[in-house]
């Protein structure tokens, strides 16, 4: 026998239910067709493209019109900021987001400054939330878009969406959110939280990677992103992704069909990893203590790098991250860490375990069996801790 997997990286992907991948499978070998095509193979092809972005809709509280597939959460975030920033160029060039966006957001804001946009980056307190109160002191006569994300991919803090975009839509602004982390996760009506775009990303709840949808508001002035054919209702070319739109679809069901009993039994693990995880001396948790997402521990511990924990852990079969997926690579510490006030050193200790459907309660348990002979390894060669050891601490 192999050894044992641990896997605690949901926040970066999941796994394809197996209902779900059921559901693709034919559309793979046999029903195959283009759904841009006329002959019955590809009507076929149009209907359950239409019946998946019905499902999308369901879940999101939209109307299916208002939902357009695409190829994952970055390039629905690309699309949202762009597209709005020069289908509304004439009214103005400011746009509003927080420190702590994905890059999928932070990129394209810093790309729309090139091209001459002006871009507020809102700061966030200690917990990692955006105050109301400075986005709405914010807002400027040419602001014409505000992107906030709904829950932050590494820390997990779950921002005020539907007060931020109550004051946007006070002063006529479109309100955007990056909910790639919360959907499947935390109840969503756009209609009620006043959002007018919403991104997300199929593999973030248990579908297929390579799938995800925009949310559109009707009414919504936005640019394509992406020119060449009539698809998606002419504002988004390419052949449809056939069977990963399926997969989307089945999987968006399944993941918001009892939300609350899911998070009942993700959040209970996660409480006790927690708790256990904060048993270990100069550890603190990272993000709000309750306004969080149900799988997500983010911890940062002292005098110690959080490559050389992951590398440790990976040792044992554990699989976590030490920042957003996207940027696991890089040395720099993390922008999210770095934002809510803590030092470089202590941000390159951060360990991020996301809990999901692949945890069982001996999970935890092992990962706090563990770890604490892992810290206290890696402190042994800590010439910080050394330091820290002789001063008194």
């Amino acid at each position: 026998m192999g050894q044992r997997i641990v896997y605690m990286d949901h926040a970066a992907t999941t796994f394809t239910k197996p209902e779900v991948l059921t559901e693709m499978l034919p559309y793979f070998t046999e029903r195959f067709g283009n759904p841009s095509s006329v002959y019955s193979l590809a009507r076929e092809s149009k209907q359950v493209v239409e019946a998946a972005r019905g499902r999308v809709a369901k879940a999101l509280g939209a109307r299916p019109e208002e939902c357009y597939f695409t190829a994952g959460g970055s390039e629905s975030d690309n699309w949202a900021l762009k597209g709005v920033a020069f289908a509304n160029r004439k009214k103005g060039n400011h746009i509003i987001t927080s420190k702590i966006e994905h890059h999928a957001v932070i990129h394209p804001c810093q790309w729309l400054e090139k091209q001459g946009f002006e871009v507020t980056y809102l700061p966030v307190d200690q917990f990692g939330l955006v105050n109301p109160a400075d986005l709405e002191s914010a807002i400027r006569k040419d602001t014409i878009l505000v992107s906030v994300m709904y829950a932050n991919n590494e820390i997990g803090t779950i921002e005020p969406v539907s007060e931020l975009g109550a004051i946007a839509h006070e002063h006529k602004v479109l309100f955007h959110t990056d909910a790639v982390q919360a959907v499947g996760n935390v109840p969503i009506d756009v209609q009620g939280q006043n959002i007018d775009l919403l991104s997300l990303s199929a593999h973030k709840f248990y579908g297929p990677k390579g799938a995800g949808a925009l949310y559109i508001r009707r009414g919504t002035r936005i640019d394509s992103l992406i020119h060449g054919g009539g698809q998606e209702q002419k504002k988004r070319a390419g052949t449809e992704n056939l069977a990963g739109i399926v997969g989307l679809g089945k999987a968006i069901e399944l993941a918001t069909s009892d939300i609350e009993g899911h998070n009942r039994k993700i959040q209970s693990m996660r409480d006790r990893l927690i708790r256990g995880i904060l048993a270990i001396p100069h550890s603190r948790l990272n993000g709000h203590p309750e306004k969080r997402l149900p799988g997500n521990v983010n911890i940062s511990i002292e005098f110690i790098e959080g490559e050389s924990m992951l590398l440790s852990l990976d040792g044992f079969g554990v699989c976590g991250s030490t920042g957003s997926a996207c940027t696991s690579g890089s040395l720099e510490p993390s922008h999210v860490l770095l934002a809510i006030g803590l030092s470089h050193e202590i941000a390159h200790g951060s360990l991020r375990l996301t809990l999901g459907d692949a945890n069982r309660e001996e999970d935890v348990d092992f990962v706090l069996q563990v770890l604490p002979g892992v810290v206290e390894r890696l402190r042994t060669m800590s010439p910080l801790y050394a330091d820290f050891k002789r001063k008194g601490g």
